[in-house]
């Protein structure tokens, strides 16, 4: 990348940009803001009219990444309806494809150690997201009984691990984590197994 694009305005993102190669090749504490810059095609001062330090960096790509996220996962509650199962199960396949397709926005977000009340534009986004998970899984709990039904947080929260620890240990290529089974199957199988524990699919027979 030249320096051009600074000229042109766009060095905000052509550092966003940057970092993302660079999480993506090193993880979030394998670089510097020098690196960045000079993968960027600008020198170290220039990062600072932009950027306090790393953390705030990686904070706007995180940033971004929960814009994208929030909006894939909203996309994909809303082509599952008008069925509650469908929606919730394409929101964890959403998961997956976000973690897929935008992996160093998924290390900022969720493993580079920033807080997602780092800022309230952050945290807002960030809600946004689990709101979907938890309106999908409000929607489906309505099916039991109010006396017996779980907080729709916990719910979503435990999808949410689910669906993390699938992407952790399989569906980004994690050295030594070998599974026969491709990350979606094992997901939408786990979620299976989690909500007929709950009585909101029936048993198989």
């Amino acid at each position: 990348m030249s320096k051009r694009g600074y000229h042109h305005g766009n060095l905000r993102q052509a550092l966003i940009d940057a970092a993302l190669v660079l999480i993506e090749a090193k993880g979030p504490t394998g670089f510097t803001l020098s690196e960045a810059a000079k993968t960027a095609g600008v020198t170290p001062a220039a990062v600072y009219r932009h950027f306090e330090g790393r953390e705030d960096l990686i904070a706007e790509i995180a940033l971004q990444g929960f814009a994208v996220f929030a909006d894939l996962l909203t996309y994909a509650y809303d082509s599952g309806q008008p069925s509650a199962l469908a929606s919730f199960e394409a929101v964890g396949r959403a998961y997956l494809a976000f973690a897929r397709k935008y992996p160093g926005h998924y290390v900022a977000m969720f493993e580079s150690g920033i807080s997602m009340q780092r800022t309230p534009e952050l945290h807002a986004v960030a809600d946004r997201a689990l709101g979907v998970l938890e309106r999908a899984a409000e929607d489906l709990s309505k099916q039991i009984p109010e006396a017996h039904r779980p907080p729709p947080q916990m719910v979503a929260a435990h999808i949410w691990a689910m669906s993390h620890g699938v992407v952790e240990l399989f569906a980004r290529g994690t050295p030594g984590a070998r599974c026969p089974f491709p990350p979606e199957d094992l997901l939408e199988s786990g979620i299976g197994i989690y909500l007929r524990g709950l009585g909101l699919i029936p048993q198989d027979k």
